[in-house]
Formats: C-alpha cells, structure tokens, sequence
C-alpha cells in the first residue's frame, strides 16, 4: 500500500495511535529528558513555581516557607528564574500547545456546555484534590507514577496502588452523583 497525503495524514494526525507506539514515544522522550537534564519527566513542580512567582509579584514572600528556603533547589528556582527560563515550565507550556494543535488537526476540539453547578462543583473539588495528591505524591501521573515507576521509586509503586484505588473511588462517586 502506497502512502501518500491523505493516508499520512489520517493514520499519523487523525486516527489514534496504538497504545504500544505511544508508549514508546514516551519511554523514549523520558529517556532523552533525562540524559539532557538529568531530571525524570515532571509536570507539577513548575506549578509550584507559578504560584510562588504570582504570590510574590502581589507583595508576597514565598521565599519565607520552608520549601522555597534560600540555599534549596526550589529556592534557587524562584529567586533566579522565571517563567520563560525555568525549563520545566517552558515544558508544560509546549505540553499544552502540543495538546491543543493534536487536538485541532484531528479535528476533535470541542467546547462542551456545563450541563449543571454540581459538574462545576465536582470539577473543581476533583482538581483542587488532584492537586494537593500531586504535590504530596512527589508528582502527578508523569512524576510519579510514569517516572517513578521507571526508576523503581517506592513512592512511584505506592501512588501505582493509589491511583487505582482513588479512580475506583472518583468512579463510584461520578456514576452515584453526576449520571
């Protein structure tokens, strides 16, 4: 079968990948991340950053906590960086325009209307506890399960056990309150 335009086109953009080629990609980039930077694949530090640099650009002093203490990586971070050099952030911000442009060429963007307050609710609960699991987990799905899975982490094979326990759990809650 000869691949031209249009069958390029539907079999790399529009339909999806199989899940082993996907997988691949990804152990591969988390591979090329970690010997460019020495860091495993995260996503959620850099959030932590944003909200430091914001509190601080309104009078705040982040660099009073603990986490942000001078001398820490994290300290280093918000005094000597900032949202265009901390590479990480520049990372999540490629995430989400490459999200957005896959999105767009297969054709699969939508705006879906809120059907009712108990979804804004249940979105908004459901993302403020998935934001406190990340950071007390050392990490999302990528950190800490994707990475530290990959590096034998203990804390990656606990948050294994957990997510499947807390999909359970949302599941049960999502069919009982919003279907």
């Amino acid at each position: 079968m000869k691949l031209t335009e249009t069958n390029f086109y539907q079999k790399i953009v529009r339909d999806p990948w199989p899940y082993v080629t996907g997988a691949v990609l990804l152990a591969i980039l988390n591979i090329a991340l970690f010997t460019a930077t020495g860091n495993p694949w995260g996503v959620t530090t850099p959030f932590s950053y944003w909200g430091a640099w914001i509190w601080k650009a309104i009078g705040g002093h982040p660099e009073s906590w603990g986490y942000f203490a001078e001398g820490t990586a994290h300290g280093k971070a918000l005094m000597q960086q900032t949202f265009l050099t901390n590479g990480g952030s520049i990372m999540n911000l490629g995430i989400v325009i490459g999200a957005l442009f896959a999105t767009l060429a297969a054709s699969q963007f939508k705006i879906k209307k809120i059907k009712n307050i108990r979804q804004v609710i249940a979105a908004v609960l459901g993302g403020l506890a998935m934001g406190y699991g990340a950071r007390i987990a050392f990490g999302c799905n990528v950190g800490a399960f994707f990475s530290g899975v990959a590096s034998f982490s203990l804390h990656g094979w606990i948050y294994t056990i957990f997510i499947f326990v807390g999909a359970w759990i949302g599941s049960k809650l999502l069919v009982k309150y919003l279907m």
